[in-house]
Order: structure tokens, then sequence, then C-alpha cells
């Protein structure tokens, strides 16, 4: 049986996390959606460490990471991601309130696959999280997984 891939949301902001998470259900995506809320536990999530260490293995369709975060910034989680020889094939969408040019080239640069910045009207928000959801949960075709690369048809 093929077993979907989840969703990792990496939002502080309480507010956010519950709206995207509303809006990813309002779409009736079957993926679960792991929440952590800083860039640390996104980075403990993602190597299975600390309360992770017996987590199943990750199997991420897409990373939805917010840049502003405690403890370890969004952007050093995704040089720390797209650095790393297995994790660098996750799809990570910078989804964030800012507009900073510096943070779009800088997330562009590490190698991020998409930057939204986060509509203020709610209803806004709510449509541009679905379409995340359905395009990166559905719609997308990830690489195959590290033991499944090579030749094999």
């Amino acid at each position: 049986m093929l077993k979907l891939k989840r969703i990792l949301l990496v939002e502080d902001n309480a507010n956010d996390a519950e709206l995207t998470l509303e809006a990813l259900a309002e779409h009736n995506l079957a993926n679960e959606v792991d929440l952590v809320r800083d860039g640390a536990q996104a980075l403990d999530y993602l190597y299975r460490r600390g309360k992770y260490v017996d987590s199943e293995d990750g199997n991420l369709a897409v990373i939805l990471l917010d840049l502003k975060l405690p403890k370890v910034d969004g952007l050093e989680v995704l040089r720390t991601i797209k650095a790393d020889e297995v994790l660098k094939f996750v799809p990570v969408v910078v989804l964030t309130s800012s507009r900073e040019e510096r943070d779009v080239i800088e997330s562009y640069r590490l190698g991020v696959n998409a930057y939204v910045v986060k509509p203020v009207n709610f209803t806004e928000f709510i449509s541009a999280v679905k379409e995340l959801g359905a395009f990166w949960a559905i719609v997308n075709e990830p690489p195959p997984a590290p033991g499944q690369r090579g030749g094999r048809k």
C-alpha cells in the first residue's frame, strides 16, 4: 500500500500555524502534517534527534518553512537542508511574511523551491496555502527516495 508523504510545517506563529493547518484540511489532503515551532525543532525532526529520535523516517512531500523563527532562523534551517545529501531532495517552500529582497535572494541562492509571501487577507492566505498543499502533496513528482535511485524502472 502506498504511504502518503508527510508535510512538515515549520511555523512559530500560532495563528499562522492554525490557519495553515485549517487550509490544508479544507483541501481534504490526506497527507499528515507535522508542526514544529522553531528552527531547532525542525532540525531535530529532520535528523530524528531529541523527542523525535523514535519517530518514523520523515518521508516528506514538502517542508513549509517560515524564515523568522526562534532558536535557529529559517535561512539556517534551509542552508542545513540543502547541504545534506539526503534532505536536499525534499522540496522546501518558504512561507513567510518577509518581503525583504535579501531574504528572497538568499533563499533562492540556498536552493529553495518556492518563496511565498503570506497574504495579509485571511481569504487570500487560506487560498494560497490550499494551492501550495495541493501542488506539493499531489501534483509535484518528487525524486525517488535515496534507496530507490539509480536506473530502476
